[in-house]
């Protein structure tokens, strides 16, 4: 036993102290030697032992960062009569959204890669929970206006309009002429985006770029 554990230590010792410049030169890996018998507190030691260094870590993963993101040429954008420059990723099949209606969207405003605001991390009332909550307005109206509307209980919880991300103005009239399944980028300028006072990763004065994706379009009597 003595003779084990004394094996184990200098083995020990030879691997913490090896200098980097030796491995180099032999160019192979140092083989790792096992004493022929070992008992349970010698295995124990021997776990104990071995530096943390060589357990391989893998690096953490970008917070909310957007993963996929299609490049768009500067020429391929349409630009409205407000000066406001768009792309449709895809065009969707379903109903129009035209001026007046009330429709639901997912939106996500996007700066340098980071996804600052999105609908999909809603917040819950009475609760820290994050949901993603479509968000409903009414195209061509002041932006904000939906947001004093009730307080909805639906399958996620209590939830209301002003616990939710807040959208851009630009979205209220660039959503127009959106198909229902249609996904939409824009590119923001601060005055048709938060202005001067900036939002969340989103500093003051900066331009960003909108992601909308059209899911509804509610009918008239649903309104």
């Amino acid at each position: 036993m003595a003779s084990t554990k004394n094996s184990l230590s200098r083995w020990a010792i030879d691997l913490l102290y090896s200098s980097p410049k030796t491995a180099q030169k032999k160019q192979h890996p140092l083989p790792v030697l096992f004493p022929k018998s070992m008992s349970r507190r010698s295995a124990l030691i021997f776990s104990c032992v071995v530096p943390l260094t060589l357990i391989p870590v893998s690096p953490p993963s970008t917070a909310r960062g957007s993963r996929g993101r299609k490049t768009i040429p500067p020429e391929d954008y349409i630009t409205t009569s407000d000066g406001l420059k768009f792309y449709d990723l895809e065009e969707g099949k379903g109903p129009v959204a035209e001026k007046g209606s009330k429709v639901q969207v997912h939106f996500d405003c996007v700066y340098r890669g980071i996804t600052a605001i999105s609908s999909r991390e809603s917040k819950i009332l009475a609760g820290n929970r994050s949901i993603a909550q479509a968000y409903e307005f009414t195209v061509g109206a002041p932006p904000g206006k939906e947001r004093k509307r009730e307080y909805v209980d639906n399958a996620n919880g209590l939830f209301s309009a002003q616990a939710s991300p807040k959208p851009p103005a630009a979205m209220y009239k660039i959503t127009e002429g959106m198909k229902v399944g249609g996904k939409r980028t824009v590119l923001v300028p601060p005055e048709a985006g938060y202005g001067q006072k900036g939002m969340n990763e989103i500093p003051p004065g900066a331009t960003f770029e909108l992601n909308i994706e059209l899911l509804r379009v509610v009918p008239t009597s649903a309104k």
